[in-house]
């Protein structure tokens, strides 16, 4: 079996491995356009605040890993077409700009995703930078350090949007965050957790200019600042951090795609062309909470999508369904931590599923426990209403309560409901938690009982 495989990151990297593993004779090729194999842009803050061991080792994997397990990795070669009928694929090479054409008996696109870049006048500006990828991670590192930069706009309060943000509040940059939405991470978390981390931000001299429309960027060849409808924002530097776009322009007229440019494809991964599959942030995979398609873009999501293909790969018939994501993640804002799975209230509105939300508070230990960091924790449950079957859950704490969220999904991927969770069998020791357990509480509140 020849396959090829487009896109060396996530999904593309998985795709590899699980072929090499289920079929060690298989040919396997992955072409990559760019020219580094395969930086981890989620661990860019890592990088920026000298956590890693060198920007080089910021990545999924190295060529030689595939390699050595016989398959290929060609980076700098860009696929600029594929035929279906001739299963023929043409690619370029960007380092010499030769043409040529391969063959394959299974094609993987793992195409991903782009920053989105602001249709607004200015756009093109110096120093109006994306957070993404190994080349943007070495300018930021630059930005960081140079002096003459003294104000940061970052547009966007997602989850990259706000990694920026801290990097260079801890850097001593003046730094304000643009979005249009009302509350940063109000696309993750609901407003119960958000209205307690508003502060938080604006305690470490993060302003926050929300419910912003943004006109263009001031300047003459460099960013000077960030037009709004209410006025101008100061800025050396702008973080754009406003959403992705799939990078599938040039899949148009081989591919169906969805109205929003994602690829289509079926409960197997399959698009409408015939043995060509699609893995990774340019699809739209289900969600299990809501039984719904909706954009997800996470490391964990494509490889999960990458193994089903594997299994499926060689059937005339494939037997196994994609089972579905919940999205599930985490970050660091400061000295909180927090973790999401499933809907919250946002994901849900989007996919027009009807949720009950509980919110919980209480301390991490027993009330006696004075003097070992006994930190307040938060518990959001989502649930519906009728059948109290879980829908989607968030933690935080300033203490590292993040892999409670793992439970939680867990929970909603077997159908659990609050009256299960309320007593589930989680341990129970002074020195780490309560005699019920922090996800027993919250769903004993969610049900109105008397709190313990």
């Amino acid at each position: 079996m020849k396959v090829i495989i487009i896109g060396a990151s996530h999904g593309g990297h998985q795709s590899a491995l699980e072929l090499l593993d289920k079929y060690p004779d298989a040919d396997v090729t992955i072409y990559e356009k760019g020219d580094f194999v395969s930086f981890l842009s989620c661990g860019m803050q890592l990088f920026l605040e000298d956590k890693v061991s060198g920007v080089d080792d910021v990545r999924n994997f190295k060529p030689e890993d595939i390699e050595k397990r016989g398959g290929k990795v060609k980076s700098q070669h860009e696929v600029l077409s594929f035929d279906a009928d001739k299963k023929e694929v043409t690619v370029k090479n960007l380092a010499t700009g030769d043409v040529l054409t391969d063959t394959y008996d299974k094609l993987i696109l793992s195409s991903g995703v782009t920053p989105a870049a602001l249709p607004v006048p200015g756009a093109d500006k110096a120093n109006i930078f994306f957070m993404r990828g190994r080349d943007w991670a070495l300018k930021i590192k630059e930005k960081m350090q140079d002096p003459t930069v003294k104000n940061v706009a970052v547009i966007g309060s997602g989850y990259i949007g706000v990694e920026a943000a801290e990097v260079f509040a801890k850097a001593g940059k003046k730094v304000t965050i643009i979005d249009m939405i009302d509350d940063v991470l109000g696309n993750y978390l609901d407003k119960d957790l958000t209205d307690i981390l508003a502060p938080v931000f604006e305690g470490n001299g993060i302003a926050l200019a929300l419910g912003a429309s943004i006109t263009g960027f001031a300047g003459d060849d460099a960013v000077t600042g960030v037009e709004t409808a209410t006025g101008t924002i100061d800025a050396d530097l702008v973080i754009v951090a406003a959403g992705v776009t799939p990078n599938t322009a040039w899949l148009k007229a081989l591919v169906d795609l969805e109205p929003r440019g994602q690829i289509k494809v079926d409960d197997y991964l399959r698009t409408s062309a015939k043995d060509v599959y699609a893995v990774g942030d340019a699809i739209l995979p289900l969600n299990i909470a809501s039984g719904k398609h909706a954009p997800v873009a996470l490391a964990s999501t494509a490889r999960r999508e990458a193994r089903y293909v594997i299994r499926n790969i060689e059937a005339d018939t494939p037997t196994e369904k994609f089972r579905g994501v919940l999205g599930t993640s985490a970050l660091s804002v400061f000295d909180y931590k927090f973790a999401m799975t499933g809907l919250n209230d946002f994901s849900a509105a989007r996919s027009d599923v009807a949720v009950t939300g509980s919110f919980f508070k209480d301390t991490l230990r027993p009330s006696f426990v004075e003097n070992d960091g006994n930190t307040d924790v938060y518990v959001k449950l989502n649930y519906d209403q009728d059948t109290h079957k879980i829908l989607g859950g968030q933690v935080m704490s300033t203490y590292d309560v993040t892999a409670q969220i793992n439970a939680l999904a867990l929970a909603i991927t077997t159908g659990l409901t609050l009256e299960d969770l309320a007593e589930a069998d989680f341990f129970f020791q002074p020195g780490f938690d309560r005699q019920w357990s922090l996800l027993n509480l919250a769903a004993q509140a969610a049900l109105g009982e008397t709190k313990f």
